[in-house]
């Protein structure tokens, strides 16, 4: 009878030891434990095969259900403008995404990928998203707290498709307008570059109190993981030319580039995107130094460091013509996800290989799946890796378009307002017997949104998005019994004979993105200065710009009555009307220098040789005539 005890308490056992085992191995899996202890307990369960495939991310059109599960890929991204279906709804997207993730759940371990995209104004590539005006337009606004308000917007809008992570902000402090991304750089002065990194809490969430500096941080299911980018110096390469090389000393470096990197990492971000450029020669995704030893080390950033798309291949000149030495140089420096986007089984293979065989020791692979671990711990990815559709309702909404409004609205700058302070043109009057509307950009919303919208360098004409064009928006601004006539460019002769009351001309930049908008001449493409001349020859004229950046205009400013830099203000037109007419006023003050020449570039604020055309910080102001 003794043995019947004996065998039930070995049985029971066995129970115990079977359900310890069993909470032992879920231990990553339990939101209530520690997150190093999660992760460390992740990381022990995983093979060399699958800590590699989490530094991979690759693009959609090369994912599926299988590729994510086959080699446990980490990351999925769109590359400018790959979207699932041309004009794609939230659900299309939303249902993409999940189907990836399926995948990745699917594998042993059932670490969920992140699917990542660049939402730099706004859900930028997704038909009916609140489009907002580009950085170059939010630094004038001097107002962080908008910043911030819009980086919420986006991130509202950016869930609404089922995408938990955004390539923005980008922080770079563009010191040369022939630069073709300057548009996305809020300034050329580090200080207001600094402040607008309230975007990042924004995007992310407020940290909170007492958080230990440098960890990664996200508030929960409205929000969105952000990237800095592009670390560092991508703003100050020799002409503006795009991914070359920046000149400059460590403390040049240090004090105009870097602020916006400490102030991100202290508001919590949860990856950094690696420059293209180089920094005196050394590119900086070979960068050791500025990216283990300073970002990782001195300034204990402890999210993820990604690299640019397809920015190990290049790395050599041709790209991808030494690509196991890319490889090497590229991890050793510190990178930890690689966005690849498409050969990743050649990523892969070469990675295996190095680590395998001593070139890449396996603690830097550890490093780099710890940090990626940890950004998805805190995304809240394990418990909730599948996106629902009960956020769709924020793509586009109406509250996000009054906010674009209001951005636009705080955005423009008046240069010039009439010969004389005491004559003043604006704020232009509702009550006209007939007022003209010219220029190319007057009616073509693919314009005043610019480069990385729908597509990566942007479209021209109306039927890209939802959004109110600058022309439609005067209609719908003026006496319904003034009379607006639009003539995209008309001659003298036209402008003469018709008796009109004042014009409004708007003109200025086609769409470009990175290295199509490098310019070295930045004059305003024909028939754009024609316009103005036929037009401002003519009758009394308010000239509005829409660009990415300062152009030449030199030799127009005596021929324009009014002057206004309304960069590129995105999907919400309505915003610049509201101000030409006065129901708000003019307070946007220049965050960039306006030149005379390009001559003079690079001239910064605080350049001994100062002599600009419009100096930083200038903007003439004017009162709203609504009745308070």
């Amino acid at each position: 009878m003794a043995k019947v005890p004996i065998s039930l308490m070995v049985l029971l056992l066995m129970c115990c030891w079977a359900v310890m085992a069993e909470a032992e191995y879920m231990k990553y899996k339990d939101p209530k434990q520690h997150l190093n202890v999660r992760i460390k307990d992740l990381m022990s369960r995983m093979t060399l095969e699958e800590k590699i495939g989490q530094m991979v991310q690759i693009d959609r059109t090369v994912a599926s259900a299988e590729v994510m599960k086959k080699y446990f890929i980490g990351s999925v991204l769109s590359g400018g403008g790959s979207v699932p279906a041309k004009q794609a709804s939230a659900e299309t997207w939303i249902n993409m995404v999940n189907d990836f993730q399926k995948g990745s759940l699917s594998t042993r371990l059932g670490i969920p990928m992140m699917y990542g995209i660049d939402a730099v104004h706004g859900h930028n590539a997704v038909y009916k998203a609140t489009v907002f005006p580009h950085n170059v337009g939010m630094g004038v606004t001097r107002d962080p707290e908008l910043v911030k308000r819009v980086g919420a917007a986006t991130a509202l809008e950016v869930r609404a498709t089922g995408i938990p992570y955004v390539f923005a902000p980008c922080i770079a402090v563009c010191r040369d307008p022939r630069w073709g991304r300057c548009f996305e750089s809020y300034s050329e002065d580090p200080k207001i570059v600094q402040a607008m990194t309230e975007i990042v809490p924004g995007l992310q969430g407020d940290i909170p109190a007492n958080s230990p500096k440098g960890v990664p941080f996200l508030a929960g299911k409205q929000k969105v993981a952000a990237c800095a980018k592009h670390y560092v110096g991508d703003g100050g390469t020799t002409e503006g030319i795009n991914e070359n090389n920046t000149v400059i000393d460590r403390h040049g470096l240090l004090s105009i580039h870097m602020p916006g990197y400490y102030s991100s990492i202290i508001k919590g971000v949860a990856t950094i995107m690696v420059s293209y450029s180089s920094w005196n020669g050394v590119k900086m995704h070979a960068n050791y130094d500025l990216i283990t030893g300073f970002l990782k080390n001195t300034l204990r950033f402890r999210g993820f460091v990604i690299s640019d798309w397809e920015g190990l291949d290049r790395m050599t000149s041709p790209p991808h013509a030494n690509y196991s030495h890319s490889i090497e140089a590229g991890i050793h420096a510190g990178i930890d996800m690689i966005m690849i986007p498409y050969n990743y089984t050649e990523f892969i293979d070469g990675l295996t290989f190095q680590v395998k065989n001593n070139i890449i020791p396996m603690s830097r692979i550890d490093d780099a799946v710890e940090r990626i671990l940890r950004v998805k711990f805190v995304m809240g990815l394990f418990e909730n890796p599948l996106a629902d559709y009960s956020m769709v309702h924020h793509l586009g909404s109406q509250e996000h378009r009054e906010l674009a409004k209001e951005a636009v609205r705080k955005s423009l700058v008046l240069l010039k307002n009439g010969e004389s302070a005491d004559q003043p043109l604006l704020p232009l009057p509702k009550k006209a017997s007939k007022i003209l509307v010219a220029g190319s950009h007057a009616d073509n919303l693919g314009y005043q949104c610019g480069g990385w919208t729908i597509e990566w360098q942007g479209l021209g004409g109306n039927n890209l998005t939802i959004g109110t064009t600058i022309l439609t928006a005067i209609k719908n601004t003026v006496d319904p019994k003034t009379q607006v006539v639009y003539q995209e460019n008309p001659d003298l002769d036209y402008v003469k004979s018709n008796k009109f009351s004042y014009a409004i001309v708007v003109v200025g930049e086609h769409p470009y993105a990175e290295t199509f908008g490098d310019s070295l001449n930045l004059t305003i493409p024909e028939p754009g200065p024609s316009t103005i001349t036929n037009v401002c020859g003519a009758v009394k004229c308010v000239v509005v710009l829409i660009s990415g950046r300062p152009v030449v205009i030199e030799p127009y400013v005596s021929s324009m009555d009014a002057i206004v830099a309304a960069w590129l203000p995105g999907t919400e037109g309505q915003g610049v009307a509201d101000v030409l007419f006065g129901d708000y006023g003019f307070t946007g003050k220049l965050a960039r220098t306006w030149f005379k020449t390009v001559d003079q570039l690079p001239m910064n604020v605080g350049d001994p040789h100062y002599d600009p055309l419009f100096p930083f910080g200038f903007g003439l102001t004017t009162k709203s005539t609504m009745a308070s």
